[in-house]
């Protein structure tokens, strides 16, 4: 392994609000990934369960690491900086992909990719952040600060899900992004999360812009984040016995979260397991991996829409709930109508096809 300096390395952020398709898009950009070049993905989840990175395959020339549990400018604050410089030592990237939570204020984690430890180590390019055209109908998302922070500090805009909605609602967001301050390098649409990789490797260094300090939110997560990071390595190290889930619940920054992990020999009826997961309320963010009788499967579902496919994971089922508290089903009930969905033992050989 070369032991030559690290020296600017391209750092590309992706922003963007709960379910504006982050992960899809990195996704999408993998495929289009030059064949000479090494890339670290590091995947930030404000939920304790990691779906995000379970959306990934394995390929040896793409590391990709999860770091769930809450907020990276926060809540992970003091693991963040570590994670960073083992993941470069180790792996050595040509690029290196952040994608900070849906809840996340990028102020904080660009002042840790400023600092010392990363001087002529880390080159940060342009922050693209993800805006979902049907989240400017929603009042709340329009007012809430760390979403308009997302789109007042990055460079460019893709307006992602616009297959999902009307003709107006693109235009209306374009305009909107078009007359953000100070103004945005480009404006693309990524439909089904498809971006041009020229878009990432010609992109230039970011453009710091006027944005107020972290909200106080995020200052009072801070607090609690040495706890929060005991919390989450006790519950992804242990592995799950067959019918008998492990639970995890979180609040902060206004939201919630409710998450499940089971055995990986816990098979779902996948009819009745979207009928039950279509059932919750429509404005929870939700998403899993689940082993069914169809196979394993990726469950998203952002701004009341829902999709399902194929999935490599085979380590375990995971699902997670993410909504204001308001939102947020009886976490009894929500469990006893997910474990009706499983089979019986006598339905199921016990593969992991």
């Amino acid at each position: 392994m070369s032991t030559a300096p690290l020296k600017s390395i391209p750092v590309h952020l992706f922003t963007g609000f709960l379910g504006s398709g982050k992960t899809t898009l990195i996704r999408r950009l993998i495929e289009q990934k030059p064949k000479e070049e090494r890339w670290a993905v590091l995947i930030n989840e404000f939920g304790q369960v990691g779906i995000d990175q379970a959306m990934f395959e394995a390929q040896d020339d793409v590391i990709v690491k999860g770091l769930p549990g809450g907020c990276l400018c926060c809540q992970l604050a003091f693991v963040l900086q570590a994670t960073l410089v083992n993941l470069l030592h180790r792996h050595r990237p040509d690029r290196l992909i952040i994608e900070p939570s849906g809840l996340g204020h990028p102020a904080g984690l660009l002042d840790m990719l400023r600092g010392e430890a990363f001087t002529d180590v880390l080159e940060l390019r342009d922050i693209v952040v993800l805006l979902d055209p049907a989240r400017l109908d929603d009042p709340r998302a329009r007012e809430h600060e760390t979403f308009n922070d997302q789109l007042a500090m990055a460079d460019a805009v893709a307006l992602t899900m616009t297959d999902r909605v009307t003709p107006e609602q693109i235009i209306g967001a374009r305009h909107h992004a078009e007359a953000l301050w100070p103004p945005k390098k480009w404006v693309a649409q990524a439909p089904h999360g498809e971006l041009p990789i020229s878009l990432l490797l010609e992109s230039g260094r970011h453009r710091p812009a006027d944005v107020s300090d972290v909200p106080n939110e995020h200052h009072d997560a801070l607090r609690d984040s040495a706890r929060q990071v005991v919390v989450l390595d006790d519950f992804s190290q242990v592995v799950p016995k067959p019918g008998q889930p492990r639970q995890e619940s979180a609040r902060a920054l206004g939201y919630d979260t409710l998450g499940w992990r089971w055995s990986p020999h816990d098979v779902f009826d996948l009819d009745r397991l979207t009928q039950a997961l279509d059932r919750l309320p429509s404005k929870l963010r939700v998403k899993g991996v689940l082993h069914t009788d169809a196979g394993w499967k990726l469950y998203n579902r952002g701004s009341g829409t829902a999709s399902l496919a194929a999935c490599a994971w085979r380590r375990d089922s995971r699902l997670e709930l993410i909504g204001e508290e308001a939102n947020m089903p009886p976490p009894v009930e929500v469990l006893e109508a997910l474990q009706a969905c499983r089979l019986a033992p006598a339905d199921k050989d016990g593969t992991l096809p």
